[in-house]
């Protein structure tokens, strides 16, 4: 479980055979194998460790669902470390668990601040609302307003120097996880299900009434 504040921006220094291998430092410290750190808001594990660097293995499911496959050597990346118990959340209950990717539509300057708007899939955009979270290449961000197909958010100038949001331009991919939360809602909300019930087995005949 995350929150969705970046600590570090790391950078890619090699990707093979579905290995990703990360030059960092903050997120180094305390991590040991097996431990988990999202990166662009993905929770990937760490396999390998070195002094300026860790190492990570990406399912296939997790190459379809994010921007990860497309990442080259060099590319920045936002790095978190798993919430401790006795951490603050800043942001709000990220589990990295990419739902799937959008793209920047248009950047916007407002005062000191950048409004960008992304495009959601339907499946996505359905979990999104006005002043809700969202999580984008695992940064928690507030949704200023959102429509059928895309949502904004506002970028400050710490959000755009912390993380790697603000060297993304107009057309970039971007992982996005909505609020778990919706989620539950939204099946809690379902009718339940009848299942196997007496009147049914005698219906089909299991049974004599």
């Amino acid at each position: 479980m995350f929150t969705g504040i970046v600590e570090e921006i790391g950078l890619l220094k090699e990707f093979s055979g579905g290995r990703l291998t990360i030059s960092a430092r903050k997120v180094l410290e305390g991590t040991n194998l097996g431990d988990s750190i999202s990166v662009n808001g993905a929770c990937l594990t760490v396999t390998s460790l070195s002094k300026d660097s860790f190492t990570i293995e990406v399912m296939p499911e997790t190459l379809r669902r994010t921007n990860l496959g497309r990442l080259q050597s060099g590319d920045p990346v936002n790095l978190e470390r798993a919430l401790t118990l006795a951490g603050r959340i800043g942001g709000h209950l990220v589990q990295g668990h990419v739902d799937g990717t959008g793209q920047i539509i248009s950047l916007a300057r407002e005062s000191s601040a950048i409004l960008a708007r992304f495009s959601a899939p339907g499946e996505i955009g359905r979990y999104i609302v006005e002043k809700g979270f969202i999580a984008v290449d695992g940064v928690s961000l507030t949704v200023v307003s959102c429509d059928a197909t895309s949502f904004v958010v506002s970028l400050v100038g710490y959000t755009r120097h912390n993380t790697n949001l603000g060297t993304k331009n107009i057309g970039a991919m971007v992982n996005l996880e909505a609020d778990i939360v919706a989620k539950y809602i939204e099946k809690l909300l379902q009718p339940a299900s009848t299942g196997v019930t007496l009147d049914f087995l005698a219906e089909h005949g299991f049974v004599h009434r």
